[in-house]
């Protein structure tokens, strides 16, 4: 029997060190919001809940949606904490698919605060990646899960954009944000991000797309927009809230679209989705 190796941190079949799960308590569909006061208000809309769990900023839950079993785990904020959960995640599961349900800023004047901003892929700003691919590698949505993603917010109204997105380690002076008393290094970043006709700002999606797109699996990010950077208005109380729905209801459609394109493939023996197999 080969002696296990001492580095691993997160043993097949064990109880997780962080989020606190273990085999079979996860769905194969997982919303990953970063806020885990999120994921309480995210499991009000499920039609059931049959578990929940909170450690640390890891507060997860599980239960049905339309009839399809999700999960939903906070990752915390940051490129880090992704890593952490997605490994961990991926330990005890076969074959997951993720949606990351967020919040970002705006880089382009027509996205209107409370509109949703789909990822294409991601600028890798930060460097929690760069410990598992070189510097070139790309941040890339998988194609499944921006289709959904798009279909989900037509069919729910919601207002809607696509493009790429910078993901930054952390959020003022990583940002371009000027800070009292401190000095920044890069205080143009957000106009040369929009320049290169870049989405968004946001703080943890390249690390999903990566980290996804290594084990094999589908991974997509929708983020409410809660900034908008020209003109530096922020989304406040009841707005944010309809902001954050947003960005959830089109995730959870999301999700569901993206097994129903499962179950279209699967009665087609096709490896991937295609138009003609319909949604």
């Amino acid at each position: 029997m080969p002696t296990a190796d001492r580095r691993i941190a997160v043993p097949e079949g064990e109880r997780q060190y962080h989020i606190g799960l273990g085999p079979g308590e996860l769905a194969e569909y997982i919303l990953l919001p970063g806020d885990p006061e999120r994921t309480a208000r995210i499991a009000a809309l499920l039609d059931d809940v049959e578990g929940s769990q909170q450690h640390r900023e890891f507060a997860s839950a599980t239960g049905t949606y339309k009839g399809l079993r999700v999960s939903i785990v906070s990752t915390g904020i940051g490129t880090d904490n992704v890593e952490i959960v997605v490994a961990e995640i991926l330990a005890i599961t076969e074959h997951p698919t993720f949606i990351r349900v967020g919040s970002c800023g705006a880089l382009r004047p027509e996205m209107a605060l409370g509109d949703v901003a789909i990822t294409t892929g991601a600028v890798r700003l930060e460097t929690t990646t760069s410990w598992f691919v070189s510097d070139g590698y790309p941040a890339v949505a998988d194609y499944e899960a921006v289709i959904a993603l798009i279909e989900a917010a037509e069919r729910l109204g919601v207002p809607y954009h696509l493009g790429i997105t910078a993901t930054a380690p952390g959020f003022y002076g990583a940002q371009g944000r000027p800070i009292p008393h401190l000095p920044i290094r890069y205080p143009d970043l957000a106009e040369d991000m929009a320049r290169q006709r870049v989405m968004n700002f946001e703080m943890e999606a390249s690390a999903l797309l990566v980290l996804a797109g290594l084990a094999g699996c589908r991974a997509g990010v929708v983020c409410a927009v809660f900034a908008q950077r020209t003109t530096g208005d922020f989304v406040t109380g009841a707005a944010k809230d309809a902001a954050e729905r947003n960005g959830v209801v089109t995730g959870l459609e999301g999700l569901r679209i993206l097994a129903d394109m499962d179950r279209r493939k699967a009665a087609a023996a096709a490896d991937r989705w295609r138009p003609s197999l319909g949604i």
